[in-house]
């Protein structure tokens, strides 16, 4: 694939996660408008549910892939030193990861506890 090609792939990846992460955030907030948990159990029982948790997985993964094309391509554009641009995606790739499984772990953790 040719370098011009890559960028349409990043421009378009942006795109598609961007109106993922719009949808659901429209989701959200209408149904904790329209019916808002009353207590941490209601909460459990809305992320136990198939569907919002695979949705809510998701939209985390989406959230941070579009930081992760978002950060790099501001740093492929202004920051001219290779090593420092390298060193500079390792740490943000780093505080992604980071990130993704700390999500991970506040979003399965309560409810393995449940399960077991």
């Amino acid at each position: 694939m040719s370098r011009s090609a890559s960028g349409l792939r990043a421009w378009l990846l942006q795109r598609l996660t961007a109106l993922y992460l719009a949808g659901f955030f429209i989701y959200l907030i209408l149904y904790f408008h329209f019916s808002p948990p009353k207590d941490y159990g209601a909460w459990i029982a809305w992320v136990d549910d198939p569907l919002n948790g695979v949705a809510l997985l998701l939209f985390i993964a989406t959230a941070l892939l579009h930081a992760w094309v978002g950060v790099r391509d501001i740093l492929f554009d202004y920051v001219p030193l290779f090593p420092l641009r390298l060193a500079l995606l390792g740490l943000v790739g780093f505080a992604l990861v980071a990130c993704g499984f700390w999500s991970l772990r506040i979003i399965l953790v309560p409810l393995l506890v449940r399960i077991w």
